[in-house]
């Protein structure tokens, strides 16, 4: 089986600082995996690498949306909206919605990246553009019924609670019909229900939907009860990888961020 994502000796210089040195790693279906690190250990900067908002100076970005599939793509160096449009999607560690508009709109926004009418049909309002409209309606509804936050469908976003602009973040990735979601630091805030009802929708995304999901989280009581696969970084380097049983009990990732007082029972 092909990994869904499979980035092979990832560097990223800013000036003269290595913010990513030969970073590899592999994440396959159904996956859910999660990568850790102290602050400034390049966590964010791997997101924007392998999501197009940075050019990497090194390395292979290889995605297989289809784990049968024996042929592998390139997306290395891809601008952000195509690498979405491939089926990527994510989220970011400060919530990026739009704040004016509706709950339903927001969601409405990620999902005409799969959409096919032009600008002509659009303005002549034809038939076939009218229903691909009433299906972006409906299916967005859908997807907020999904993740629980139908009930603010007409509310501004600005106005909801904030595990729910988390959800809706959420919501509004799962639009572009992704193969894998990307999430910064989505427990970020949350108190401790919002965090157990999160890593539910998490389990039930990657369930229903068939996804792969990759998370940036502080949270490690969160990430070693979710996670099936960790990868930890420290000073851009990849320090370790494996399952939560072997990352708590990794004396370089105790020394380096779990701290010896790391409890995984609490």
């Amino acid at each position: 089986m092909n990994p869904v994502l499979e980035v092979s000796k990832l560097s990223m210089n800013f000036g003269g600082l290595k913010a990513l040195e030969n970073i590899s790693l592999d994440i396959f279906q159904n996956e859910i995996v999660s990568l850790i690190g102290p602050n400034g250990a390049g966590k964010t900067t791997f997101f924007n690498c392998i999501t197009g908002i940075y050019t990497p100076v090194s390395g292979d970005i290889f995605i297989s949306s289809l784990p049968q599939k024996t042929e592998k793509e390139n997306i290395c160096g891809l601008k952000p909206n195509i690498i979405t449009k491939k089926g990527m999607a994510r989220t970011f560690q400060n919530i990026r919605l739009f704040q004016n508009m509706t709950v339903l709109e927001n969601v409405m926004i990620g999902r005409h990246v799969r959409t096919h009418a032009g600008i002509i049909a659009s303005v002549l309002k034809l038939k076939k553009t009218r229903n691909e409209e009433k299906k972006i309606v409906d299916d967005s509804y859908n997807i907020l019924k999904k993740t629980g936050i139908e009930n603010f469908a007409n509310e501004k976003a600005s106005t909801l609670p904030y595990g729910a602009q988390r959800k809706l973040e959420i919501a509004r990735a799962l639009a572009t019909e992704p193969f894998l979601l990307l999430l910064d630091e989505p427990a970020a805030g949350m108190n401790p229900a919002e965090t157990i009802e999160l890593g539910l929708l998490i389990k039930e995304i990657r369930e229903k939907e068939n996804i792969s999901i990759l998370l940036i989280e502080h949270d490690m009581k969160f990430v070693m009860n979710l996670c099936d696969k960790i990868f930890v970084l420290d000073y851009g380097k990849k320090i370790a990888s494996g399952t939560p049983d072997a990352i708590q009990n990794n004396p370089v990732v105790i020394k380096a961020y779990l701290g010896e007082d790391f409890d995984f029972d609490a």
